[in-house]
């Protein structure tokens, strides 16, 4: 560890990692530091009777030559590394429900995305269409989105009082159409009264122009921005949790880490939630309608997460995910669940290996979940770095959930029960110590486009040398994130200079 550095970073979530490639090669000498034993944040995987899981990237978008993600992916120089399996091109996501035997897809590509559900819905051809028109519309008005020059997305209001729910459901009376539609909402934990309907948009969009899995998991994403860091005489520490931010005239001075480090450095980035950065700098170093506004901000619900071990050559290995819901209404309203019809949606996903053939070695199956179910545990804390054990009850509750949930997955997938080799679970806890996020938050804070300024952070603070990336600051996701760590290095190098470099060149990604 070098006694001071140009760039600290506190984090290694794919925000901070972006951000730290960045400045990396533009000859800063950066430090990243990791609390827990691996880095990368929702990237991290983990290992189970030699079947890898990913914890939170089930799916990437936007990563066909020329497309978002694989242009920033190709600045970052990590593309040749890396090893995707390209989705099903006719219903990468199926929508479901339990009333009806139909199987409802997205397809990949916006003229297949309308052409397979106007065969199913063939009056509604015209509101399928002025959906697909809006998404594209809206999307083109993040120009980093894009990776185009423009104003900040922030300065057109109108993207913001737009709902989701309220713009979909005037496309069309047809109430089986506009849950279909709105049918992925686990990817951005939509809220009916909430969500404004560029979240949805930009979750959307990018699966819709293509949609890929991580060949073994998105931990090989988090490896090469770690080694191309090294590469440039960077550094990158795990173990390192940071437990206050030193502050001398106005200025962030250094970060103490647990094991008793001091790191010095002229700027710092925090890639860990806001509110936690603010308990770390210390409140009175900002103001006070600041603070209490970070306080205030609502977190999004968190998730229960069974991961399944399957038997060798017993479950068909399935190129789509699934998002199942109880009936139409769930699709929006699964949040308010009650202990007795708990779950009312889910997703399924599988894991992709390097050489996939015919057969699964696993599944994730995920049902939002509230931190108040597993609040009598808060003050317990279990990672790999500190391991923990919650208690009986704890383990208890747990069994008792994913029994719950196995008999909600024998609806859709009766032989369920005879491929389950082992089942390992995660919690909202889980999410809060391994993430670091707020109540477990699986997408940072919620958007309401009644009050869209409410959420907005700033990557500036107002301690000029310290910044925020990551979910919190701009959108969820490995595109959102990615972005992110864009966006705040813009305020460090120069918007339109940082633009110009990312837009040089390309590479071929390599599919599985």
């Amino acid at each position: 560890m070098k006694p001071h550095y140009d760039i600290v970073i506190i984090g290694s979530g794919m925000g901070g990692l972006v951000a730290a490639n960045i400045l990396a090669r533009e000859g800063k000498s950066v430090c990243v530091l990791e609390k827990n034993n691996q880095f990368g944040g929702n990237l991290q995987t983990f290992v189970r009777e030699k079947t890898i899981f990913d914890t939170g990237v089930h799916y990437l978008g936007g990563l066909t030559e020329g497309q978002n993600l694989y242009r920033y992916f190709d600045y970052l120089d990590i593309l040749d590394g890396l090893h995707f399996k390209k989705l099903d091109e006719d219903g990468f996501d199926i929508i479901t429900f339990d009333d009806d035997d139909t199987e409802y897809p997205h397809a990949q590509g916006y003229e297949n995305f309308e052409k397979t559900l106007v065969q199913i819905f063939p009056a509604e051809a015209e509101a399928i269409r002025t959906y697909c028109a809006k998404l594209q519309e809206v999307c083109q008005k993040f120009p980093l989105y894009n990776l185009e020059a423009g104003k900040p997305y922030h300065q057109d209001s109108d993207l913001f009082q737009l709902g989701a729910k309220s713009y979909i459901d005037s496309l069309t009376k047809n109430k089986r159409l506009r849950a279909v539609l709105a049918g992925s909402n686990l990817l951005y934990a939509g809220e009916p009264e909430k969500t404004p309907f560029y979240v949805h948009a930009l979750s959307v969009n990018s699966f819709i122009e293509s949609a890929y899995r991580c060949a073994d998991g998105g931990s090989q994403i988090t490896k090469l921005l770690v080694r191309r860091l090294k590469e440039n005489s960077c550094d990158a520490f795990k173990h390192q949790e940071v437990v206050h931010i030193n502050i001398e005239d106005k200025k962030v001075v250094s970060v103490t880490t647990k094991t008793g480090e001091e790191i010095k450095g002229d700027l710092f980035i925090s890639n860990i939630d806001p509110k936690l950065t603010l308990k770390l700098t210390g409140e009175n170093h900002f103001r006070k309608s600041f603070t209490h506004r970070i306080e205030e901000m609502e977190s999004t619900v968190s998730a229960f997460s069974i991961h399944i071990v399957l038997k060798p050559k017993s479950f068909k290995y399935l190129n789509h995910n699934y998002y199942h819901s109880k009936d139409l209404d769930a699709v929006w309203n699964s949040h308010n669940y009650t202990q007795e019809n708990w779950p009312l949606s889910y997703m399924v996903s599988m894991g992709a290996r390097k050489n996939q053939d015919e057969w699964g070695e696993q599944l994730t199956a995920i049902a939002y979940m509230r931190y108040d179910e597993v609040s009598p545990w808060a003050d317990t804390f279990n990672t790999v770095a500190n391991k923990n054990d919650r208690g009986e009850t704890y383990a208890e509750f747990k069994a008792k959930k994913t029994e719950i949930f196995l008999n909600e997955l024998e609806k859709k997938f009766p032989d369920i029960r005879e491929c389950v080799q082992s089942i390992y679970t995660s919690t909202p806890l889980s999410y809060r110590d391994y993430i670091g996020c707020n109540r477990g938050s699986m997408y940072g804070y919620v958007k309401d486009y009644q009050n869209p300024l409410k959420s907005f952070i700033s990557p500036r603070t107002k301690i000029n040398n310290l910044y925020f990336t990551g979910q919190s600051l701009n959108m969820h996701g490995i595109l959102g994130v990615t972005i992110s760590g864009v966006v705040t290095c813009s305020e460090i190098l120069g918007a339109e200079y940082l633009l110009d470099k990312i837009t040089k060149g390309d590479k071929k990604v390599e599919t599985a």
